[in-house]
């Protein structure tokens, strides 16, 4: 199911900086082509790369080494690919996390990451503030306004820092991705990762191409996001189009038709909101956009036709992590079948485990493995979570799938109790423990449900103190207590309560009995 073919990380040259990879030939080729349209215009090729060329400078300026960490709190705008690669290009560690995430969140991972330097948007330095105050060590950089020595300024001054001599093999940035208990784990990724998703999938699998106007609906801290806006848009010459805000319906809609979007990634919550919207174009009023890319979560049949009938294009689903950097399981354009995954995407190996450790039949539900030359090397400090995830070249993903005849993969669920949602994992017992520690709330389950357009969400089952009714107002406050204490895509999208919860012998809840059995009503 794969190409023997197909490049590896051992191919590229030993000498290699993913930095200078991406923009060198960009800045040859096409130094006057606009490579970013954000809120503030469009940035040429040259004019980015010279952002980076000082931006490296900043670093080291500020008294940044060769695999110190740097941390990028940042909405999307020509400031993260200035930071990301910047730092990439001076041998320093990016490490982006996700904007939504909470003041304890960023606590934990600045504390975890060891990061010597913060570079923050101004729309989020409020959630920050507290962190900074706490951290002398650590020094606080702001972009677009904020409490702190501002970004354009220190660019302004800095003198263009040469490439750092770094290695194909060597650390080049770090991803956090969320775990059972709800901490996050710094996957760790090597220079050579981000030319090959770019070769294997985003040119070799969807076919960027030059002449594409690129627009992300998932942002670039997460993997996903980070290889359709940055990645695949600098490896193929094309422009990205960056939405520093919350992408709405309307938002997205209005920045496709102003630019002529012609490739837009996506998550199946996204397009289902987006095609149900009156805003949505018709084909005619965007005759460009002629392909979508999906992840993050199944995508239902239903929404892949309903793309496809409206404007004639395919959307490619697909499967990738933040441990595989991007996608590695795919629909493939003009082989499209809805309702699957797809096939292995080339220079990938897949394969479906029973739990006896054996390789499933055909037709067989098991758990799903994957190879490849893009895997993480591991995660930060954690060396017990990385040999049960990186085993002998293969990833284990936590996924279960089936694989039929032709070789097509179908999602049968999780193999732990973890949700998607809206692309992004959650915590079951993060939002139990939430729900719990109000003063109503004996105990709380939380489990995956799906909403009209077959999309998961979190639903939870609640037992109330004597004396509590199970009103709509106990459920409305119990839903504003969750999203004050966690980010807000994590609250329950239902509650139900319950005199108790299902046990087994030894009080362990049986999250498995409640799965299936909610009521058929919609989420508010």
């Amino acid at each position: 199911m794969s190409d023997e073919n197909a490049p590896n990380i051992g191919e590229l040259p030993w000498r290699f900086n993913a930095a200078e990879d991406l923009l060198a030939p960009n800045l040859a080729a096409r130094p006057g082509k606009t490579a970013i349209i954000d809120h503030r215009g469009s940035c040429t090729y040259a004019e980015l790369a010279s952002r980076i060329e000082r931006m490296a400078g900043v670093f080291a300026e500020l008294g940044l080494e060769r695999g110190d960490r740097v941390l990028l709190c940042l909405l999307d705008t020509r400031d993260f690919p200035t930071v990301f690669l910047g730092a990439i290009r001076s041998g320093i560690v990016p490490v982006p996390v996700n904007t939504l995430q909470t003041r304890d969140d960023y606590a934990w991972i600045l504390a975890d990451s060891e990061a010597r330097a913060v570079v923050v948007s101004g729309d989020l330095a409020a959630d920050w503030s507290g962190i900074a105050d706490a951290n002398l060590r650590v020094r606080f950089v702001s972009s677009e306004g904020g409490p702190w020595v501002d970004l354009e300024r220190l660019i302004a001054a800095a003198s263009p820092a040469a490439v750092a001599a770094t290695t194909r093999d060597e650390i080049a940035f770090w991803l956090y991705t969320s775990g059972s208990t709800g901490r996050p784990k710094g996957a760790m990724h090597r220079h050579g990762a981000l030319r090959l998703t770019a070769n294997l999938y985003g040119i070799g699998t969807a076919g960027f191409r030059e002449d594409d106007v690129v627009l992300s609906v998932a942002k670039q801290f997460f993997a996903y996001g980070l290889g359709n806006a940055l990645t695949f848009p600098f490896a193929a010459g094309a422009t990205a189009v960056l939405h520093r805000g919350r992408a709405t319906p309307e938002a997205i809609g209005k920045l496709i038709l102003r630019h002529k979007v012609s490739v837009l990634g996506g998550v199946p919550t996204f397009f289902a909101g987006w095609l149900g919207h009156d805003c949505c174009p018709a084909a005619t009023q965007a005759p460009a956009l002629r392909l979508a890319l999906s992840a993050g979560e199944a995508l239902p049949a239903h929404l892949a036709e309903a793309f496809r009938t409206r404007f004639g294009a395919d959307i490619l689903d697909g499967l990738g992590s933040t441990e595989m950097l991007h996608i590695f399981l795919s629909q493939h354009p003009g082989e499209v079948r809805y309702g699957c995954t797809g096939k292995p995407v080339a220079g990938y190996r897949v394969r479906l485990v029973n739990d006896a450790g054996v390789v499933c039949a055909v037709g067989e539900v098991g758990d799903l493995h994957v190879c490849g030359p893009t895997s993480a090397l591991g995660y930060w400090r954690n060396p017990e979570k990385s040999a049960s995830t990186f085993r002998d070249g293969w990833t284990v993903t936590g996924d279960k799938y089936v694989c039929d005849e032709a070789g097509w993969y179908s999602f049968a669920g999780r193999g732990d109790d973890m949700l998607k949602v809206g692309g992004i994992y959650v915590s079951p017992i993060e939002v139990e423990e939430a729900l719990s520690s109000h003063t109503d709330v004996i105990e709380a389950a939380v489990v995956g449900a799906p909403d009209g357009d077959a999309l998961i969400k979190p639903c939870a089952y609640v037992v109330l103190k004597p004396g509590v009714p199970a009103s709509a107002a106990t459920e409305a406050a119990l839903k504003s207590h969750v999203k004050g204490l966690l980010a807000p895509y994590k609250y329950p999208r239902w509650i139900e309560f319950l005199d108790e919860l299902p046990k087994t012998a030894t009080g362990k809840i049986q999250r498995f009995k409640l799965r299936g059995s909610r009521c058929e009503v919609s989420a508010s």
